[in-house]
């Protein structure tokens, strides 16, 4: 029987669906209820402040697991709503989408490691 890369592949793109359905707008909704409700002074979310943050290396980790699956998550349904749309050169397609979804995460590693 011959192996198979699609667990690898569901899983990823259940993590990044997972991670832009649910932990994605819940970061961002209790940041700006904190700010609007005044539990988080606006300040705390200034630039500077926010990149201080970002010098911990969890802090450094954590955002690449955010951001990393939740691009290729999008990536894959880009790639499928293409060929829902008629497109069905899927090779180019998915050239372009993976390729793009590709150089964002190591736009993003070089972002976060450039911090």
């Amino acid at each position: 029987m011959a192996t198979s890369n699609k667990p690898l592949v569901w899983a990823v793109f259940a993590a990044g669906g997972t991670l832009a359905a649910f932990v994605l707008p819940a970061i961002i909704f209790s940041l700006t209820l904190g700010v609007v409700l005044g539990w988080i002074p606006p300040e705390a979310l200034a630039y500077e402040r926010a990149i201080a943050g970002m010098q911990s290396p969890l802090a450094k980790l954590a955002a690449f697991a955010v951001i990393v699956p939740i691009l290729w998550h999008a990536a894959h349904r880009l790639r499928i709503t293409a060929h829902d749309l008629g497109v069905y050169a899927d090779g180019l397609v998915m050239l372009i989408c993976y390729g793009i979804a590709a150089l964002g995460t190591i736009a993003t590693l070089v972002a976060l490691l450039g911090l």
